[in-house]
């Protein structure tokens, strides 16, 4: 089945506002099979990782980082024309794959400060020709946490940056000069809805205080045109992603389903 390209209004919200949700873009059969997998599968519980994105007290972010696309359901969908193409339309360029992430926010953990990912990646990148998607696992809403956005502020460029736990934040007094000028939106999502953001468009999201998980998946990718500032990062840097079309991202689900299975016999037969 093909594909529906992004229309005009589509493409001018995303460069008038910063970003551009997507419902129910990958079909529900496909969601609930990633969403599955992911949920039984060990070697991505083993990977996982808690970032402490606060100072003092706070709650737990639980996910797994990857900058490199392997043989899995992860990585075909974040090669997917679901997640490529509409990048391709927004920015006119071939894109290439930088890092895609596993969030797995359950009850009682997550949350992120008001942040760009342009302002963590600066250093690598010379233009902020940078995007980021998310693609919903779970329903994202505001009393799980769902991702808060600035409507426009990729506008204001890149920001300072600073620490704060193991995250990066913007500027404190710039994001409050923002908050008085700018629209917080709270980007509510469907499983299978895909939320594609801007490299400076600032963004947070609050712990997940409910008693219902929010997974999802979040890739970011550089247009093939920007220059990479750092030779050890154009290292790892893939080539121009060929999107897959929808029977390979399929086809390599049911394989990782498989794998999957398999390691969980080996598990319980030790």
């Amino acid at each position: 089945m093909a594909l529906q390209p992004l229309n005009d209004a589509q493409i001018e919200q995303f460069h008038r506002d910063g970003y551009l949700i997507v419902k129910d873009y990958v079909p529900a059969e496909q969601v609930k099979r990633v969403r599955h997998i992911a949920e039984r599968d060990p070697q991505l519980q083993s990977d996982a990782k808690f970032n402490q994105n606060y100072e003092d007290e706070g709650v737990g972010t639980r996910l797994v980082y990857r900058d490199q696309l392997e043989d899995d359901v992860y990585s075909a969908y974040a090669r997917s024309q679901y997640m490529v193409g509409p990048m391709q339309q927004l920015f006119g360029d071939a894109m290439r794959h930088y890092y895609h992430l596993q969030m797995l926010k359950d009850p009682q953990t997550g949350g992120w400060q008001w942040h760009q990912d342009y302002g963590y990646h600066y250093k690598e990148f010379f233009y902020p020709d940078f995007v980021s998607l998310m693609l919903a696992l779970d329903p994202c809403t505001r009393e799980n946490g769902c991702l808060r956005v600035l409507r426009g502020s990729h506008r204001l460029g890149r920001l300072e940056h600073q620490s704060s736990g193991s995250q990066l934040i913007a500027d404190p007094e710039r994001v409050i000069w923002a908050h008085k000028q700018m629209e917080e939106v709270h980007c509510e999502m469907t499983p299978g809805s895909v939320l594609y953001f801007h490299g400076n468009l600032l963004h947070a999201s609050h712990p997940n205080h409910s008693t219902q998980p929010r997974w999802s998946m979040v890739c970011a990718y550089v247009t093939a045109s920007n220059t990479c500032v750092l030779p050890e990062v154009e290292e790892k840097l893939g080539t121009s992603l060929n999107p897959w079309s929808e029977k390979q991202v399929i086809e390599s689900s049911l394989r990782y389903e498989r794998i999957v299975e398999k390691m969980q016999q080996t598990d319980a037969a030790v």
